[in-house]
């Protein structure tokens, strides 16, 4: 049988003890080497030269925090922290702050914010940052709107909070609209925002029925703030003054604050547009029936009276107060579904009809304003459809809300005429492009 193997003749003594020192010499070598390689440099470090100058692994000097002799660090305190997010689903003021603040400081936080604005009300999408150095926590921002943001700052009592306006430009446009096919679109083709129409149409509201009057080839001249942040429109300001030519009739308004009570618009003789009712509870909306003693009742197909104004508008729709005054009612009412009943001075009552829902916390007793909403357009009760059934009524007997004519609010104050002359004499100006619109620029602070 052959062998699988090779076999190994036995090495002479002397070629294996020359081998074996070979070996031995080339470790040497390489342990040398290798030594060379990763040992440290240990250069000499004159005094005042700067740690990061020299390697790792001392200076071969003596330490002088041995000898008394050390210095003050040259190596500057590490700088503030600065995180920055934006509000998340599912996000509170106390996941936000947990990572930076115990449970007890988050409650002083929010406690702080309190009489500013509550920590309660934050929403997703807005930016938030939060700053802490070497101490830990030293400050929470949070961007209220493109206009404010809430600031919270530890301090020695615990925290303080407070709003902080956002520096913007204010520029001054005058703008023309002339009405194609309603309010709303003709301001969108212009190029903008939908609350400009509303604002239009509250300034207006007391004049003109915007659902039943407006008219095509109406027209719009105003003048009116825009506010600006690093240059991007973030929208409006005050609308200082407009005319509107309705099928013919021309109507103006200035802004102005008189001292008695909240700026509002006058005429340019000093008369207030402001009357004690609105001239309808709904913006923009259309009549689907009118106040009559004879109309086929939808559902119940028989003759009846109808004492309101039927606004057809889609569930939802914002339902505003005609007129300031005091809730007699806000619930359900059979065939009226859920209804809101107001008492207003001078023997008025205003009915609200087949809402969908109330404002919050309306109920009975409740004081409200003119223009404040208090529910919300539905079909409830008897309706076919969604829609406000709108009544009112005087000294308890009903009357057609579209011919009632309510007395003005008081005009300017005599002590302020002068001064409110001089700024209609400034609004016509810019308006007439006798006077340039750059003048007016300023800076929001």
């Amino acid at each position: 049988m052959k062998q699988r193997f090779p076999i190994r003749r036995r090495k002479s003594g002397k070629k294996l003890v020359l081998q074996l020192a070979a070996g031995i010499a080339v470790a040497v070598c390489i342990l040398l080497l290798v030594q060379y390689i990763v040992a440290p440099d240990y250069p000499e470090v004159e005094d005042g030269a700067e740690l990061s100058d020299s390697l790792a692994g001392g200076t071969g000097k003596t330490d002088p925090a041995q000898t008394g002799e050390a210095k003050e660090s040259e190596v500057e305190p590490d700088a503030s922290y600065v995180f920055r997010n934006v509000v998340e689903e599912g996000d509170n003021a106390s996941k936000i702050l947990q990572e930076w603040l115990t449970l007890g400081e988050i409650h002083e936080v929010a406690v702080s914010c309190n009489d500013v604005y509550s920590l309660a009300k934050i929403n997703v999408g807005h930016e938030y940052v939060i700053t802490s150095g070497t101490g830990g926590f030293e400050r929470f921002e949070y961007e209220i709107d493109d206009f404010e943001r809430l600031v919270v700052e530890r301090c020695e009592a615990g925290f303080a909070a407070r709003i902080e306006k956002l520096p913007c430009d204010i520029r001054l446009e005058c703008k023309q609209f002339v009405i194609q096919s309603n309010l709303f679109q003709t301001v969108a083709d212009a190029g903008e925002k939908p609350v400009l129409a509303i604002l239009l149409a509250d300034i207006f509201g007391w004049e003109v029925n915007f659902i039943k009057e407006l008219r095509e080839n109406d027209t719009f001249d105003i003048l009116i703030e825009k506010r600006y942040l690093n240059g991007e429109f973030k929208g409006y300001g005050q609308l200082l003054a407009a005319y509107f030519v309705n099928q013919g009739k021309s109507y103006e308004a200035f802004r102005f604050a008189d001292g008695h009570g909240a700026p509002h618009y006058f005429t340019s003789g000093g008369e207030s547009l402001k009357r004690a009712f609105l001239k309808a509870p709904l913006s923009f909306s259309r009549i689907s029936s009118g106040y009559t003693m004879k109309r086929l009742h939808p559902i119940h197909k028989v003759v009846r009276p109808h004492p309101g104004i039927d606004y057809a508008a889609p569930t939802g729709t914002p339902v505003k107060a005609i007129g300031s005054g005091t809730v007699l009612f806000a619930g359900w009412g059979g065939g009226a579904g859920r209804y809101i009943r107001i008492k207003h001075s001078n023997g008025y009552e205003s009915t609200y009809m087949h809402l969908s829902g109330f404002a919050r916390g309306l109920k009975k007793g409740k004081s409200v304003r003119q223009g404040e909403v208090i529910g919300y357009v539905g079909s409830t009760g008897w309706s076919t459809g969604p829609h406000l059934d709108f009544r009112m009524k005087r000294n308890g007997k009903f009357i057609n809300p579209m011919t009632v004519t309510s007395p003005r609010s008081d005009p300017v104050h005599a002590s302020k005429k002068a001064e409110f002359d001089e700024k209609v004499a400034l609004y016509k100006a810019f308006l007439s492009g006798d006077k340039p619109l750059h003048e007016y620029q300023v800076v929001s602070k």
